[in-house]
């Protein structure tokens, strides 16, 4: 066996093979101690080559990868795939959709990357791509949206669009914790609420209703948010912006919110400026004379007609932002600082394509992050396009964004940009940043050269279709 290992507080060893497929004889494991992953030369890198058209990407990213590193490091580096099994071809071969070896060898070897995998249709698993982010607590999911020239769009300038979604990715309703309309458990649960927590109300759960719950944390939220801040100052990005329903969703959505400005002004107070923060110490600079009360006055317009308490709050956080920060981020300093605010999950929609430029990083719930990534892709080509990383502390599986495509698999036609801009997010985590820049220049000539494949010729005129394969091939040459 392997060294010992010691995953979640318990003791591992690490097996010579996993699913009966041996473990590569020239690699080592990548290690992690105290925040610090260690990175051998040849690291053991697990990966599911997914379902569906899975196998054709996988096959074609590989290749690219192995050129990449062999390009970049001229053989001193060198990654050692290691198949593990998941999704159908796990159902196959071991009878089940993820096997718990497959679990281990993805703690153990800590770093890997995946196809798209297919949800099983009716009992068990429900989704083997979120049994991985809980098993695993990858608590991150990291998708960075960014345009490469020439790709299709709906969108006229979708160029000034890049921005990097950490979507919180064990919580919200994505925690699972649901019952069918109609079982016992939720019908006691409804009545529960019902005849106990809404009790002298005239709210009521319909006793027709499947019913959830909705777990949003403190501990969640900060360490989500937390990441995302760190990840603004570790690449220089400018904005940090909090989305949330909290308009509705007070006591989850909105606790989101404040729980992420909490962060902000106490983990990061000399690198972050709030965005009301900002507006104060503006209106300072612009009119150094201004009155607490007529500083309150510009940031709250329409207070005179508020209450007086109200009215005395905001005056109050006027002296004690310029109390506590006057100083350190006054006379323009904070314009060098990372803004943090907040917007509405709906607004978040139309503002990334009415002003994309004025938004850098956003941190958000998990069901808010879906459907804000998604949408985001859309303006950029695609989900074939958009890559994803899923990160915990000490673990990280980056993957594909999109489905399995059943009707295109074994045809060697569909996109493969998701899985190997994954990969470049994958190495750039390894700290081989000189392989993920040649992946991702290769695929920016690739697609400027207008060799893609169908989804991006059919909106390019005079492009020519080529395979997945073929687009590799290309890529490959353009190293």
């Amino acid at each position: 066996m392997l060294p010992i290992s010691v995953i979640f507080g318990a003791t591992y060893y690490m097996q010579t093979s996993y699913n009966g497929i041996p473990v590569p004889a020239n690699g080592k494991p990548i290690d992690y101690k105290n925040g610090t992953y260690t990175v051998p030369d040849h690291p053991i890198i697990p990966f599911i080559e997914g379902d569906g058209t899975g196998r054709d990407i996988w096959k074609a990213s590989q290749r690219v990868f192995d050129a990449a590193v062999e390009k970049a490091y001229g053989g001193k580096r060198k990654v050692e795939w290691y198949e593990v099994l998941a999704g159908e071809k796990a159902y196959r071969q071991t009878q089940n959709w993820l096997p718990d070896d497959t679990v281990k060898a993805t703690l153990d070897f800590r770093v890997s990357i995946k196809g798209p995998l297919t949800t099983p249709v009716g009992g068990g698993i429900r989704s083997l791509n979120v049994a991985l982010r809980q098993l695993m607590d990858l608590y991150q999911c990291v998708r960075p949206v960014k345009y490469y020239a020439g790709v299709p769009s709906p969108v006229k300038h979708p160029e000034k669009l890049d921005v990097v979604i950490f979507r919180e990715n064990t919580e919200d309703i994505y925690a699972g914790i649901e019952f069918r309309e109609g079982t016992p458990e939720a019908q006691k649960f409804i009545a529960f609420v019902n005849d106990e927590m809404l009790k002298g109300t005239k709210k009521k759960v319909r006793l027709d209703s499947g019913v959830g719950v909705k777990p949003i944390s403190i501990t969640g939220s900060k360490r989500l948010v937390r990441a995302a801040i760190q990840f603004a100052l570790d690449n220089k990005r400018k904005t940090v912006t909090l989305v949330h329903k909290g308009n509705i969703q007070k006591f989850t959505e909105g606790a989101f919110r404040e729980w992420g400005y909490e962060v902000a002004s106490e983990e990061f107070r000399a690198q972050t400026v709030t965005e009301r923060e900002s507006w104060i110490l503006g209106n300072v600079e612009a009119n150094p004379k201004l009155t607490p009360e007529e500083n309150a006055a510009l940031i709250e317009p329409g207070i005179e007609f508020a209450s007086k308490e109200f009215g005395e709050s905001v005056v109050a956080e006027v002296k004690a932002v310029l109390a506590a920060i006057g100083e350190s981020h006054g006379g323009g300093k904070w314009k060098s600082k990372i803004l943090v605010n907040d917007r509405i999950a709906d607004s978040i929609f139309q503002q990334i394509i009415l002003r994309p430029e004025d938004y850098s990083v956003l941190a958000t719930t998990n069901l808010n992050g879906d459907y804000i990534s998604d949408a985001a892709a859309a303006q950029v080509g695609g989900l074939g396009i958009a890559p994803g990383g899923n990160i915990g502390d000490g673990y990280a599986v980056f993957e594909a964004t999109h489905g399995t495509a059943p009707k295109y698999a074994d045809k060697d036609v569909i996109n493969p940009g998701s899985v190997m801009l994954s990969g470049v997010m994958l190495f750039d985590f390894l700290g081989w940043n000189e392989a993920a820049r040649l992946i991702e220049s290769s695929m920016e000539k690739t697609i400027a050269q207008k060799y893609v494949t169908y989804d991006f010729e059919r909106g390019m005129q005079g492009a020519t279709k080529v395979k997945t394969s073929e687009f590799a091939t290309r890529m490959i040459e353009n190293m």
